[in-house]
């Protein structure tokens, strides 16, 4: 299992809902969530068959109008 954490600028529940269904319909095999409750409104994706592309999913908020970056230790 595979899992990356981003910081965003998604500050609102159903604007990340909404992203969810996006990110669930277009990636086959990731689960993801948020965490708006913490200050980098976490997006955590998780893969159990591969890796994750970092660089796609930022493309992919990105061209849905939003920032994202890798959340390193």
């Amino acid at each position: 299992m595979t899992v990356e954490v981003f910081k965003t600028n998604v500050n609102r529940r159903k604007y990340a809902k909404v992203l969810l269904t996006e990110i669930h319909k277009s990636f086959a095999g990731y689960r993801a969530n948020f965490d708006l409750d913490d200050c980098d409104n976490i997006l955590r994706v998780q893969c159990n068959h591969g890796a994750i592309c970092a660089h796609t999913m930022i493309l992919f908020l990105q061209r849905l109008g939003y920032r994202a970056e890798v959340l390193t230790d």
